[in-house]
């Protein structure tokens, strides 16, 4: 499922037009970018969490020319999914 798949879900279960489900779902990824933004996690209970996890300077390898490179320290998003969605997902149909 990609954006518009998603945003036409949403359209339709909460019977309201596509403009107003894209203007929804594009706030709730705006929300989620501030909230890890500011405070490094977000708790959706029963759906995950989001969080930002450190990553370590390392060495790597420039795959063409087997070369080492330093690869710098970095933050990057994470996410858990919660009890709710490892339940639905693992449910067989």
């Amino acid at each position: 499922m990609n954006k518009t798949e998603l945003i036409e879900v949403v359209s339709s279960k909460a019977e309201v037009t596509k403009a107003e489900a894209g203007r929804v779902v594009n706030a709730v990824f705006e929300a989620i970018n501030e909230g890890l933004k500011s405070d490094g996690k977000v708790v959706l209970p029963g759906f995950g969490s989001f969080e930002v996890r450190k990553r370590t300077a390392r060495v790597g390898r420039n795959p063409r020319t087997g070369e080492q490179i330093k690869i710098k320290a970095s933050k990057v998003p994470a996410f858990r999914p919660g009890k709710g969605m490892k339940e639905a997902v693992s449910k067989k149909k």
